[in-house]
């Protein structure tokens, strides 16, 4: 288990991230992939703890991810679900996070369709003076931290299986593709990748990735808009043409593309990303055919690719709309079970991260 010091007490957002935190993570998730890999694949680490898994949200891979996450370390598991809890009675969130406070909850994994619920509980938990750690399970349109934890952990793993680190990435060109104006898990992505020192290059209609998020990332990012070695984040220009490589800084890492063809060019890796029609409050696409044809990732159109191109999901996957069905099944090809695989030894590194030093 890796000996750097881990001083976090929520994870909210990987914004702030730093390259040793990321490290300790994928170095700790590479010893919990060992455990897990053994007959007998529980530790003693959280013993004793509780872990209230706060999904205000449906989910299937994260909420179960945690739930087995947790086991695996031996705490004990709450497990909330909105539909069947007290809040259909008039109850308040904080009020919920507060019950869950007076069972001896010791980690909240927070869940919820609006962006600022998890920072809402870590506040309140502070507030009150009390020890809880805070997990962000994914928040709105804000982020998905662990998300973008396990597929970087997935991409480092397939890199070098023995010694996963940022630094595998530097220089790589990742691909994003989808709905990035409603993805919690691009934004995640973004300051991940970025960090790492990759190229990322962001792809989707112009509805689905307006320049105005392109805004709102480099206002975000602040004094933080810096690569590993502190490469600003610059656009592609102009947004939907790809740059030749005499024509943008070396420093750059961030492009946009309204067209699929430039941002797969040469691509190691493509992350292609779920068309969220719950989120969606407009018609931003002509149809679901349409959006196949010109962006859903096919093999025809990962020829543009580098030879040993490797495509990603965050799940849940609509076949035949984002990827084609054939190419999500391919083992060739597809990392999309490699990632669930992930998740649960991710979320094991971080539940550990922020609890073992309760006990």
């Amino acid at each position: 288990m890796p000996t750097t010091t881990w001083n976090r007490h929520h994870i909210l957002s990987l914004a702030d991230f730093t390259t040793a935190e990321y490290d300790t993570v994928l170095q700790t998730a590479a010893s919990f992939q060992e455990v897990l890999s053994r007959r007998t694949k529980k530790v003693p680490t959280l013993q004793g703890q509780v872990v209230a898994n706060l999904f205000f949200e449906s989910s299937t891979r994260t909420r179960s991810s945690f739930e087995l996450a947790a086991k695996r370390l031996s705490a004990d598991t709450l497990n909330f679900a909105a539909a069947t809890s007290s809040m259909t009675k008039g109850e308040t969130i904080l009020d919920t996070a507060k019950t869950y406070l007076a069972m001896g909850t010791d980690i909240m994994v927070v869940r919820h369709r609006e962006a600022g619920v998890p920072n809402a509980i870590a506040a309140e938990m502070d507030r009150l003076g009390v020890k809880v750690s805070v997990l962000n399970a994914g928040d709105g349109q804000h982020e998905h931290p662990s998300q973008a934890l396990l597929d970087l952990f997935t991409i480092c793993t397939l890199i070098d299986p023995d010694h996963p680190r940022l630094e595998l990435l530097k220089g790589k060109k990742i691909a994003i593709v989808g709905d990035i104006l409603h993805s919690r898990v691009a934004r995640s992505n973004i300051w991940s990748l970025i960090a790492s020192g990759a190229e990322v290059h962001l792809a989707a209609p112009p509805t689905l990735l307006p320049k105005l998020f392109a805004e709102y990332i480099l206002e975000e990012a602040g004094d933080r808009g810096q690569g590993a070695e502190g490469d600003k984040l610059l656009l592609a220009s102009p947004i939907s043409h790809f740059p030749s490589p005499s024509s943008h800084s070396p420093n750059q890492k961030l492009f946009l593309h309204w067209q699929l063809e430039p941002a797969l060019q040469n691509a190691d890796f493509v992350m292609t990303l779920r068309l969220q029609k719950e989120r969606m409050t407009a018609h931003l696409l002509p149809s679901l055919r349409e959006y196949h044809q010109l962006f859903g990732i096919t093999r025809a159109k990962l020829q543009l690719c580098k030879p040993n191109v490797k495509v990603l999901h965050p799940g849940p996957v609509n076949r035949g709309v984002e990827i084609s069905s054939d190419l999500m099944d391919d083992p060739e090809f597809s990392l999309i079970q490699s990632q669930v695989t992930s998740g649960v030894a991710v979320r094991m590194a971080l539940l550990y991260l922020i609890g073992s030093g309760k006990v």
